[in-house]
């Protein structure tokens, strides 16, 4: 049972994180600023929860079937929220799947070898999900035009569209999320492992 509710509750987490990031994405000229932030939360949400199934089970396969879940639960925050009148464009869901099913493919290649799945897991899962969640975010609406053309009436001032600033982390903010996440995401990992232990 205890198994269950963790898994629900880093799911619901991952639907509230999605929204938050979208906020910030969307209306202030951190953008890309934000994006880094957004991956590497994400990443944390991700590993942590897929990790430590994918150890408890033993099974490969489980930190994919972790990745569905946290999407299943993105997708109907997503229409929730469009239905309460906000764009299709604003909230930005997450691509948990494709980063879920390389720590998958890390367990199994090194023969469920914890500490491969750490470190080789770890930085695969931290390098790829800042590049699926910007190929995302690429293929939707430009966010300032969002912003402007959905004013919200409760905007708080330090949120309000405004131009953005040009060149904050040279413009590359998925190399800067996919360096710190391949970083942080081994230790991320070794939590997930570490979980399992107590």
């Amino acid at each position: 049972c205890t198994h269950y509710l963790f898994i629900v509750v880093v799911a619901v987490n991952s639907t509230l994180l999605t929204i938050n990031s979208g906020d910030y994405i969307f209306y202030t000229d951190w953008a890309w600023t934000s994006f880094v932030v957004f991956s590497i939360a994400n990443t944390l949400m991700t590993i942590v929860g897929a990790v430590y199934y994918l150890t408890f089970t033993g099974v490969p396969g489980t930190a994919t079937y972790y990745g569905l879940i946290m999407q299943v639960y993105t997708w109907v925050a997503k229409v929730a929220w469009f239905a309460l009148g906000y764009p299709v464009d604003f909230i930005v869901h997450p691509m948990w799947i494709p980063s879920c099913m390389l720590l998958d493919l890390a367990y199994w290649a090194t023969k469920k070898n914890k500490h491969s799945l750490i470190f080789f897991g770890g930085v695969l899962v931290g390098m790829s999900m800042p590049l699926f969640n910007m190929v995302q975010l690429m293929l939707i609406a430009d966010p300032l035009e969002t912003a402007f053309k959905y004013p919200r009436p409760t905007l708080p001032p330090y949120m309000t569209p405004i131009e953005p600033q040009v060149g904050k982390f040279y413009n590359s903010p998925v190399a800067l999320g996919a360096g710190a996440g391949a970083v942080l995401a081994c230790t991320f990992a070794a939590l997930g492992c570490k979980l399992n232990t107590w």
